[in-house]
């Protein structure tokens, strides 16, 4: 099984934060797992350090050099995904990585109950 991780999920993982899941941290740090982290995660992250509502420390560019995680890029056809999914969740970034993780056949690791709803839809 490979993963995809929710952008709040990745940020979880890089601080140990209480609230992930013991099953979410225990996949993260098994090195057997194919685990990936979509460009569309760091751009979220870039663009929310850039309007001050997220602070890290060491900056995004050290993060991504030292990423244990495989970077996910973004196809035309996760993007065309997109216009198969309900209107459950309005967050165009937590729209890109269900559909990625639909197109790539991928376990979307979340907490997010709006993202969650996408994964128990059946497929068309």
């Amino acid at each position: 099984m490979k993963y995809l991780l929710d952008t709040h999920t990745f940020l979880w993982s890089l601080s140990n934060d209480p609230q992930l899941k013991p099953d979410t941290k225990k996949i993260v740090k098994d090195k057997s797992k194919v685990v990936f982290l979509s460009v569309i995660s760091v751009w979220e992250i870039v663009i929310k350090v850039m309007a001050k509502k997220l602070q890290l420390d060491p900056p995004v560019s050290t993060l991504l050099t030292n990423l244990e995680f495989e970077l996910l890029p973004v196809k035309l056809e996760h993007v065309l995904t997109i216009q198969n999914l309900p209107p459950i969740h309005k967050d165009p970034f937590d729209r890109m990585l269900v559909a990625q993780a639909k197109t790539e056949n991928l376990t979307l690791l979340t907490s997010d109950p709006k993202i969650q709803a996408y994964l128990s839809l059946r497929p068309a």
